[in-house]
């Protein structure tokens, strides 16, 4: 037990120990002068014109628009609702000029040929319609800013037999709203 006391006394002299300062309180901290610097004077502020922003605006519609404007027919083959291939970038412009104004917006009108009964010409033009449609929105372009419809052989863009004037007929054309 006085082993215990003895190291506990050991232990307490060498932490008072450890914890005085070399300091001494009545002796003032040694504190730097310096002299003062003086202020520049402030320059005089004059009002300054409205900021003018070096980026234009670019209107996208605009733009898409004026590309598109004589490119609204996309054709197909006989008997046929598959967009051709070669019709692709047509529709990806016409899908980037809808996403720039979402307030625009097509009909897309489906005709064919006169060859066939009325109501298969009906629904021919109608499933081209809507391939051009499911193609627009699958780019991006809400549903809402496409309409299908059909005539089918009613509006023909060429008279006369022959398959000239029926590649001109079978056609889906895309117009504003």
């Amino acid at each position: 037990m006085k082993l215990t006391r003895y190291a506990l006394t050991l232990i307490a002299a060498a932490a008072l120990a450890g914890c005085s300062s070399t300091t001494k309180l009545d002796e003032p901290a040694p504190v730097e002068t310096r002299q003062p610097v003086a202020a520049a004077p402030a320059p005089a502020v004059t009002p300054a014109a409205p900021a003018q922003t070096a980026v234009p605006t670019v209107d996208l519609f605009s733009q898409y628009s004026e590309q598109v404007k004589d490119k609204r027919v996309i054709y197909f083959d006989f008997d046929s609702d598959l967009v051709k291939e070669e019709y692709r970038p047509l529709v990806d412009l016409h899908a980037k000029r809808l996403n720039a104004n979402k307030r625009a917006a097509l009909t897309l009108e489906g005709h064919t040929d006169e060859r066939g009964g009325r109501e298969y010409n009906l629904a021919l033009g109608q499933r081209r319609a809507e391939a051009v449609a499911k193609s627009l929105t699958l780019l991006g372009v809400g549903a809402a800013q496409v309409e299908a419809v059909s005539f089918g052989k009613e509006r023909l863009a060429a008279t006369g037999g022959g398959e000239e004037a029926w590649a001109k007929n079978r056609r889906v054309e895309l117009k504003d709203k």
